[in-house]
């Protein structure tokens, strides 16, 4: 199918990862091909325009942009809704991705999130996960979720604590809980092979195989694993049973990792005969019946109520890091997952991490990152700020703290606005202002309709542009009246330029 692009029109969607490629147009030279998702966050099988057209397949497909022309396979829809982005939006998540039901725990947003990866990474034991904790509240970070992460286990598949690591995990989350935190741990759709786990699930016949009937053995970034078939609801219940005996323990939830399709193959057995696209929807479907959930990579999960992390980010100011933290997180809100997290502060690389104790932090960076993700949906720590910041720019993440408590109450209504409505809680200013000429603007965003938000993302700046549309804004106390144009504002480190739209 050969579609032409309309003047002025404006393509956004695919994946996540696609964020900095934004928006797509008449001199784009492209292939985005996204038949199978290769990318380790979320991707949808749409593509939305500013001229209010939608093209949808329920699988992936390849879309090529040439002189003003999108490629797209015949069997994909298109549909010319009347009006512009948000109506396009509308109508391709009331046809294809209603939201559902469920939203995940509102304690994931209406709190800060921490996660022990950067400071444990794969050593985590008891000890260290309560002194983590104690020592986030001793500096004066608030309690929130507490995401304990990959090495608790006794081994992939086995999910009970390591009984060397964790001598009491009991009374290790009552204290947790003590002390104001909810608790989460990290798990897999994959299990270690040789182990008593494995053979189990072998023989109740509920892993994915190899067309020779031998167990499917996948590579993937922590090794060799068997995988789970959740095309197969006996997977589904072997897990299910686990996770209820640590529900019973006292954990609140869990981050669901992995399950990203690059880790299936498309020869792969399974009892329905499912894509890896496929496989790795309905590892995402699991997780919706816990509301105290995190997931990364998912495909067709649009409108599902599921928290949705951005993928590691490297520790830099560039489109590994956090140059493409704003546009990946518009890209998420337009595609249907608006309970984003733009991953872990100072990046979630823990590499980049290790290197550092090298080459030393940049305490700026992980400032900016804070100032970023203080007015998103979530907001969440790894590397203890108190550690490796010094006092100044500790006081300026603590700031971002202020920031996200004062606007908080309007976050949550809007969230909980966009679990009625399927309405993208963060917003690209030209959902918000289709007539302004903004389409191409991805480093500023609209909260719901009534915040512009513009935070500084570039090493060395204390100001920042930002394009104030037409009408009144008040920023601080201070009015502004725009008629639609670029101003320069200073910028406190840690503090984003808020303006709020008075008309």
């Amino acid at each position: 199918m050969k579609i032409r692009f309309l003047e002025q029109e404006y393509w956004y969607g695919a994946c996540v990862k696609y964020g900095m490629k934004m928006p797509l147009h008449a001199d784009t030279e492209q292939e985005l091909d996204f038949t199978s998702n290769q990318t380790p966050n979320q991707a949808m099988p749409l593509l939305i325009s500013t001229k209010g057209r939608v093209i949808w397949r329920d699988t992936g497909f390849c879309a090529g942009f040439h002189k003003g022309v999108i490629s797209v396979p015949d069997d994909c829809i298109l549909t010319e809704s009347k009006g512009r982005l948000r109506e396009a939006y509308l109508y391709a998540m009331e046809h294809y991705f209603p939201f559902h039901e469920r939203q995940p725990a509102k304690k994931l947003f209406s709190t800060i999130l921490y996660n022990t990866w950067i400071e444990l990474t794969f050593f985590q034991n008891q000890k260290d996960v309560l002194n983590y904790a104690k020592k986030l509240l001793d500096s004066g970070m608030p309690p929130g979720v507490l995401m304990i992460d990959d090495g608790w286990a006794e081994y992939y598949g086995e999910w009970s604590f390591h009984s060397g690591k964790f001598s009491n995990p009991k009374e290790m989350i009552e204290q947790l809980h003590q002390m104001g935190f909810a608790v989460m741990v990290w798990i897999c759709p994959y299990i270690s092979p040789d182990t008593v786990r494995f053979r189990e699930a072998q023989r109740m016949d509920i892993l994915i195989k190899e067309e020779s009937k031998e167990p499917y053995i996948a590579k993937w970034w922590n090794g060799y694993s068997a995988v789970l078939d959740f095309s197969n609801p006996e997977a589904a219940g072997w897990l299910k049973e686990q996770l209820d005996d640590l529900q019973e323990l006292g954990v609140d939830g869990f981050k669901f990792d992995a399950g990203d399709s690059i880790y299936y193959q498309e020869d792969n057995v399974s009892l329905q005969g499912v894509s890896p696209d496929e496989q790795s929807r309905l590892w995402a479907e699991f997780g919706e019946q816990y509301p105290f959930n995190e997931y990364r990579a998912t495909f067709r999960a649009g409108g599902y109520g599921l928290l949705q992390r951005l993928c590691d980010k490297e520790h830099s100011w560039g489109e590994t890091g956090v140059a493409s933290l704003l546009p990946d997180t518009l890209l998420q809100g337009i595609t249907g997952h608006p309970y984003g997290c733009p991953d872990m502060i100072g990046g979630g690389e823990y590499l980049n991490f290790q290197n550092l104790e090298t080459y030393g932090l940049d305490e700026e960076l992980f400032v900016r990152h804070s100032e970023i993700a203080c007015l998103l949906p979530a907001m969440q720590f790894s590397a203890l700020p108190c550690r490796v910041l010094s006092k100044e720019n500790f006081a300026a993440v603590l700031r971002s703290l202020e920031v996200r408590k004062k606007y908080l109450p309007y976050l949550i209504e809007e969230l909980e606005r966009t679990g009625r409505t399927g309405e993208p809680l963060i917003r690209y200013m030209a959902y918000e202002f289709p007539e302004a000429g903004v389409e191409k603007i991805i480093d500023q965003f609209m909260l719901g309709s009534r915040y512009l938000v513009a935070p500084v993302y570039k090493k060395g700046s204390g100001r920042r542009k930002v394009y104030l549309p037409e009408g009144l804004w008040k920023l601080e106390d201070k009015k502004l009246e725009s008629k639609g144009e670029y101003i320069f504002k200073e910028s406190i480190p840690g503090k984003p330029l808020v303006f709020e739209r008075i008309l």
